[in-house]
């Protein structure tokens, strides 16, 4: 399966860099394929060692004003010439979505990702991993949405929330029937 992540380039603590290290490595050693932003720079560079070290593929979509951070030795690069072919060509890629602790750029990529399918313009699972609970406050808002009837779709439909590496890719797994 091609894995989509979407998380920050920022140098994170422990508790960050530790469950996506783990994810990365249940990821490789699946063999499946990480599908991320290219950069060889903080928690994306973490996740990329961690799949090549368990044997998974890399696959790059870098941009233009961030090529100088591209990771090197990867399966496959492609330098878009903007954040918005970036974002088009990595979900062009993936089979499957997880959003990891981020920024407002990892925002930004979740936020399309759900509006996509909120109007049925694919239906890739996508997890939002819930990291030492970084995401417990949108994960509210989601609900509330939800509850208040600002999404014409369940958000379980949309969405499944993980607390651990683990469950994030047992679902992942599970949605396209991979034993």
């Amino acid at each position: 399966m091609n894995i989509c992540v979407f998380l920050s380039a920022a140098d994170l603590d422990e508790r960050y860099t530790g469950p996506a290290r783990e994810f990365a490595k249940l990821l490789g050693k699946g063999g499946h394929t990480l599908v991320w932003g290219g950069s060889d720079v903080g928690l994306m560079k973490v996740v990329a060692d961690g799949v090549q070290e368990a044997g998974g593929r890399l696959a790059g979509v870098s941009v233009q004003f961030l090529a100088a951070k591209a990771r090197p030795g990867v399966d496959e690069m492609v330098v878009a010439k903007d954040l918005a072919e970036r974002k088009k060509l990595l979900l062009e890629r993936a089979d499957a979505v997880v959003i990891m602790v981020g920024g407002t750029g990892t925002l930004d990529e979740a936020t399309e990702i759900l509006e996509l399918k909120k109007h049925g313009h694919t239906d890739k699972p996508v997890v939002l991993l819930n990291t030492a609970g970084f995401y417990d406050g949108l994960k509210e808002q989601f609900r509330r949405m939800d509850a208040e009837g600002f999404l014409p779709r369940p958000l379980t439909d949309l969405v499944f929330f993980a607390e651990e590496p683990v469950g994030a890719l047992a679902y992942l797994e599970e949605s396209r029937g991979i034993e």
